[in-house]
């Protein structure tokens, strides 16, 4: 079964993150969604969405025009799909991944696994998250990126686990 990892990152950062999770998970296909069509969506049997959180809690760039794209398009029926984002807990706590909840409203139709606990995290407020709960993986490289690798590890077991 393969696996689409659907990807924004202005800095490379989001991208690095990606591809250390694929290599967790036995392997992925990244995708830039800068170059990305809607029917790339078709390609894949599993997809992850991920996503750095910029400006006022937004997607990273080259996902507003893939977004639209998507919109009303139906290509996540039946699909499994995770969500990862990435944010700064210190510098943009109010609005810390938020590009989960945004990515959570691209993937409309899909069936979303891969929900986290909030537990070790230190922010204010995230639309990204419910009921002590991210609606993906959350990860804060800009301030804890000793513990990435971790969270990675039982992120991509926990995928596995729900079919990944």
């Amino acid at each position: 079964m393969s696996i689409g990892i659907f990807v924004g990152s202005d800095n490379g950062t989001t991208t690095d993150v990606c591809e250390r999770l694929a290599g967790k998970l036995g392997g992925a296909e990244l995708v830039d969604v800068g170059s990305a069509s809607p029917d790339d969506i078709a390609k894949f049997d599993k997809i992850i969405l991920a996503s750095s959180t910029w400006g006022d809690g937004e997607l990273q760039s080259d996902w507003e025009s893939f977004a639209e794209a998507l919109d009303g398009s139906g290509k996540f029926e039946g699909k499994l799909v995770a969500l990862l984002a990435l944010g700064d807990a210190d510098s943009y706590s109010d609005t810390f991944c938020d590009a989960l909840y945004h990515l959570k409203n691209v993937a409309k139709g899909a069936k979303i696994v891969g929900e986290t606990s909030t537990d070790g995290y230190e922010f204010d407020s995230s639309k990204g998250a419910e009921n002590g709960k991210f609606f993906g993986l959350a990860i804060d490289e800009a301030n804890a990126d000793d513990k990435t690798d971790g969270r990675l590890d039982a992120w991509a077991a926990q995928l596995k686990n729900a079919g990944f």
